[in-house]
């Protein structure tokens, strides 16, 4: 792509967060957008802050409202139509019980909000309306959370979400995993993370370092939507973990106008697959209150799925899914109706 908007960024992946945009004013003016245009959408901020990192907008293509990333990040006046069947819990996940900061929505696998704040706000997240605040993992917590895994030995994995897990710094990540450790039925640990995707120098050899000596098998699954927004400096770190032994996978939405094509979403398995991720789950829009814009329909969505399978290989077709509140486990959706 041409014309990217230049930055120098830190190594220190907080600093560099430090510097992230968080008015849609600024990130215009850097973009080159229309302000009148900027403006008009600008409000709806205030249903959703606002949060993006300078990595992230240095691979969006400037002058272009439609760009695939500023779409996903960008306030909308869309937001504030309302929808029938969106909600503020589209997965009913704050109504589950447990100790404070821990789902346990899936049999042998629980999860863990270590961290309440992203790296960047995603408009389309479906927690955007959760309550992070009485979900705060302290080390109090991390105490009712290690009685609770003694006490449910069908637990085989521990998957660290948020927010962003790696939000929380390398120092106290070691702290988590160390305390997993000792449980003995724990064999696996995973961490859901888009920081790395917005700021890839959250990507430490120290982290690294950390997984790759821990007796669990460690697996990263990355959120990538489109292609672009795997850049040459993600695919260096990512290719030092892959080296080191930790699986890398990927997990995406079908957006409206983000990655709704069978061309898009073939050159993002393509490009994943190059940089040593393996595609693993496609989500059908969770339907959460101000997202509705971003939905793809499902006979559509169908329809998409349809043309991987003629595009790629099996191993490079993503699982379609999507999650129901409640439910024991993510809903495969049918490729194919039943005749």
């Amino acid at each position: 792509m041409s014309n990217q908007v230049q930055f120098t960024f830190y190594e220190d992946w907080q600093r560099e967060l430090s510097q992230s945009f968080t008015s849609p004013e600024a990130l215009g003016k850097a973009l080159n957008l229309d302000s009148n245009w900027i403006e008009l959408h600008s409000q709806a901020r205030q249903l959703f802050p606002m949060r993006v990192p300078r990595p992230f907008v240095a691979l969006m293509e400037p002058g272009n409202p439609k760009d695939p990333l500023l779409l996903q990040v960008l306030p909308l006046q869309n937001e504030f139509e309302p929808a029938a069947g969106f909600t503020q819990d589209p997965l009913e996940e704050q109504s589950l019980s447990g100790p404070t900061g821990l789902l346990h929505k899936y049999k042998s696998r629980v999860l863990i909000v270590l961290r309440g704040g992203c790296a960047v706000n995603c408009r389309y997240c479906f927690r955007r309306h959760f309550p992070y605040h009485e979900h705060h993992v302290s080390r109090r917590e991390l105490d009712e959370i290690d009685a609770y895994l003694a006490q449910h030995t069908e637990i085989n994995e521990v998957i660290l979400s948020g927010g962003d897990p790696l939000m929380a710094r390398d120092q106290h990540l070691a702290e988590v995993i160390q305390r997993m450790e000792a449980h003995p039925h724990l064999s696996r640990i995973r961490i859901h993370t888009r920081l790395p995707v917005v700021i890839p120098q959250r990507l430490t050899q120290q982290l690294a370092t950390l997984l790759s000596d821990s007796r669990l098998d460690a697996a990263i699954v990355l959120h990538i939507n489109h292609h672009q927004e795997i850049s040459t400096t993600l695919k260096e770190r990512l290719s030092l973990y892959r080296a080191q032994g930790i699986w890398l996978f990927n997990q995406s939405v079908l957006l409206r106008d983000v990655n709704d094509s069978v061309a898009s979403l073939t050159t993002l398995s393509e490009h994943l697959f190059s940089a040593g991720v393996l595609p693993y789950y496609i989500h059908q829009l969770d339907r959460v209150a101000g997202a509705a814009h971003f939905e793809v329909p499902e006979e559509e969505a169908r329809f998409i799925m349809q043309g991987l399978l003629e595009e790629l290989p099996g191993f490079l077709v993503p699982k379609w899914v999507r999650e129901v509140g409640g439910e024991r486990s993510k809903t495969p959706l049918a490729l194919f109706h039943e005749t």
